[in-house]
């Protein structure tokens, strides 16, 4: 059950309410408009007055309603009208009238416009034009002539609106703490479906600046990035001149006069402010001294491979700042996906952009290596290649999402918690999709059993508790393929099997093969170690088989 309070203002807000509520509205979705529920009980009820005129009987209850704001002449409050509409969802049973009015009753007690047993609270109305929904509408003056005491009203409500549906049964929500992005409106839902678009300009716009910022090494890139994608910014400047906000906008996207309906990045989402924007992309700008050659690819899937451990080891704000650049990963990589995969990386990443944001301050300094490497991959699109970096990268990305899950449940971030739930639904099928012809390629590739055979002895005496699961999983030929290779590039395969085992512990991988099949491809296309460093290797080896297996994760040196 969603409840959204909205507050109008001006000297006819009550009337154009009761004439909304009573109307057919924006796209004739109002059915049988009826009161099941007023401050008294006996309100005038333009539905049920056949034989009145329903305006008239719209003039009279707006006038009732308005009559303790009209008594304060003008003293009376800036915003004068509160309307809330509260939806149920759509697995929900249909509710009778009575049990709507009993909702209506308990919504404005919890917000402070009528506590219960109140006389003089605030005059109010519930409407009912629909089957799944009723709209409240109230006058912010009290019948005594005082202000309701509404003190954060948009939690109270949202408070009581958990208990109504533990009441009456209904679907469940996750309680929020404030962070989520705000919903597309009612009415920006009506403009989509009217224009023929699947999406709102809010969250066609949200995407867009996210991956901006995701792709961006510094703020003038930023803004070309956004005007590359069609985005309007107008930047809201101080009495100094300096910028203090961004407002951005779509092309085509006006409202009645024709102007472009701008959005500030804050209503885009909270973490989209400008200030929030140049913090994120100061953490972000190119260090020469910091900048490392080698393949992108790896060196994101080793940056997500360490997610995990920062998860369980590392302070919160670390741990979140891990998040919000794995969140900025899933924003980019979809534009790098084959099309076949890209549909399931998509709703990925709008499901993970909630698990993104809490309460906790992120440390987006300790993340600059994932959000570096995967610019790198955004840029260069010859590095796509067959599909085996984005493989590996989604598979390790599946346990840093199962741990980012389990982070917020131990926090009670309740909304982010089922955000990476889902986002793991739409991983595992990314996944599924582009893993399978990659594996099957390494495959085809399988060494002789021969050597598959003293590969299998090496996984025996290296990791005992895991090699009859190796084994048996579809995941081995490509294993064996990529130790093949490592082995004719110059490495030594017991070392190299030991070097990727040591990275990071087996326990909670989807498929140990498969973390294995990456980490050594990643291990053997690096230099081979020399003739002396092989004999070294050789030597610990022999004398240290299961010496290398981690019970903790632990972060690992590329």
């Amino acid at each position: 059950m969603i409840p959204k309070i909205i507050l109008g203002k001006g000297p006819d807000a009550t009337r154009r309410t009761i004439g909304y509520l009573f109307g057919k509205g924006r796209a004739n979705e109002h059915t049988d408009p009826h009161l099941v529920a007023s401050w008294n009980d006996f309100a005038p009820d333009p539905g049920r007055s056949p034989h009145r005129d329903p305006k008239t009987v719209e003039a009279q209850l707006a006038a009732q309603l308005d009559q303790p704001v009209k008594m304060l002449g003008d003293k009376a409050p800036k915003y004068t009208v509160w309307h809330c509409p509260v939806r149920a969802a759509p697995e929900d049973p249909i509710l009778t009238d009575v049990q709507w009015a009993d909702i209506a009753r308990r919504i404005v007690a919890a917000a402070g416009i009528a506590p219960a047993g109140d006389e003089e609270a605030c005059r109010w109305v519930a409407v009912r034009h629909a089957d799944d929904h009723i709209h409240i509408a109230a006058t912010l003056v009290r019948q005594d002539g005082r202000r309701p005491q509404r003190d954060y009203d948009q939690r109270a409500v949202q408070r009581e609106a958990r208990q109504i549906e533990v009441d009456y049964g209904l679907r469940r929500l996750k309680p929020g703490d404030g962070t989520a992005a705000k919903r597309p409106t009612s009415k920006e839902h009506f403009k989509a479906k009217r224009l023929g678009q699947d999406a709102t300009s809010r969250e066609v716009l949200r995407l867009r600046v996210r991956r901006a910022v995701a792709a961006a090494a510094d703020e003038a890139e930023f803004f070309t990035l956004l005007e590359a994608t069609g985005v309007s910014a107008r930047l809201k400047r101080g009495p100094s001149g300096d910028a203090l906000g961004c407002n951005f906008a779509l092309p085509g996207d006006t409202n009645d006069k024709g102007e472009p309906v701008f959005y500030s990045g804050s209503a885009l989402a909270p973490d989209l402010s400008l200030p929030q924007i140049r913090r994120r992309l100061a953490t972000t700008i190119p260090e020469t001294a910091t900048v490392r050659p080698g393949n992108p690819w790896h060196q994101a899937t080793a940056a997500t491979e360490r997610i995990p451990h920062h998860l369980a080891h590392s302070s919160d704000e670390v741990a979140q700042g891990q998040l919000a650049a794995l969140g900025a990963a899933f924003d980019l990589l979809p534009l790098t996906a084959p099309a076949t995969v890209r549909p399931e990386l998509e709703r990925a990443t709008v499901a993970f952009e909630r698990a993104t944001r809490s309460r906790i301050a992120p440390d987006d300094a300790s993340a600059c290596a994932l959000r570096r490497s995967v610019q790198a991959i955004w840029k260069d699109s010859a590095r796509h290649g067959d599909g085996a970096g984005l493989a590996m990268l989604l598979d390790v990305a599946l346990t840093a999402v199962a741990y980012a899950m389990h982070w917020h449940r131990t926090r009670q971030h309740a909304q982010q918690q089922a955000a990476a739930e889902q986002t793991l639904i739409h991983l595992q099928a990314a996944c599924t999709q582009i893993t399978g012809p990659v594996l099957a390629g390494l495959a085809s590739r399988a060494p002789s059993p021969q050597t598959k055979r003293r590969y299998a002895h090496h996984l025996q005496q290296a990791v005992h508790e895991h090699a009859e699961r190796i084994l048996d999983d579809p995941a081995w030929d490509a294993l064996a393929t990529v130790l093949a290779e490592a082995e004719a590039a110059g490495h030594n395969p017991a070392a190299i099997l030991n070097r990727a085992l040591s990275q990071r512990t087996l326990d909670d991988a989807h498929s140990p093969a498969r973390a294995l099949t990456w980490r050594i491809r990643r291990l053997g296309e690096r230099h081979a170690p020399g003739p002396r460093a092989q004999a070294a290797n050789a030597h610990f080896v022999e004398g240290h088989p299961a010496a290398s297996r981690p019970q903790q994760p632990q972060a690992r040196r590329r």
